[in-house]
């Protein structure tokens, strides 16, 4: 039998996801979006680094999203153009659902792989549910896009930080009835 990986803590998850973006935020507020860009790449890294000194493992999203982050806020802040900070969450979100569309066309729902531990569905209820999450990031990428295009800098990042996180949230929960529909017992370890 192999030893459980070490998992954090779900609030402990949570302020790693969101605290960059919290931060982001409110130096944004404060000190403009190149300030904020800088802030919040260091504080990618740090999350980055603080998960996987407690768990000792990288999870696959928060570090492709770190190096996108870092790349695109590389670019913003050598360039001195936020648009690349601007079209950062579209890149994401846009890849994010194209991986798991691919999953899908490959016949392997990804989302069972990310979260196989936290659930435990039918083969259907994967297929379902990340086709729901594929379109939901789809949505994310082009509602991204058209904030970005025609509002303030300022407006865009109250959006990204009131606007997709509750969005996210939302989604997810409405996800719950799938989640009891489909629901299928974890599998025992001999």
């Amino acid at each position: 039998m192999t030893p459980a990986k070490p998992q954090l803590h779900p609030l402990l998850k949570l302020a790693f996801d969101l605290g960059p973006l919290v931060l982001f935020f409110a130096v944004n507020a404060r000190y403009g979006i190149f300030t904020a860009t800088a802030t919040f790449m260091v504080a990618v890294v740090a999350a980055l680094a603080a998960s996987y000194a407690l768990t000792r493992t990288l999870p696959i999203m928060p570090v492709v999203t770190a190096v996108i982050v870092l790349i695109f806020g590389g670019l913003t802040l050598v360039l001195h153009n936020d648009l690349f900070i601007k079209i950062k969450p579209t890149i994401i979100y846009a890849l994010f659902g194209a991986v798991l569309t691919g999953g899908l066309l490959f016949n392997k729902p990804l989302l069972g792989v990310l979260f196989d531990s936290l659930f435990h569905l039918t083969e259907a209820g994967w297929r379902k549910l990340t086709v729901r999450w594929a379109v939901f990031f789809f949505a994310l990428a082009a509602l991204n896009e058209i904030v970005w295009r025609n509002a303030s800098t300022d407006t865009w990042v109250t959006f990204k930080a009131f606007g997709v996180i509750p969005l996210t949230f939302l989604f997810g929960a409405l996800q719950y009835p799938l989640l009891r529909k489909y629901a299928a017992e974890p599998a025992t370890q001999d």
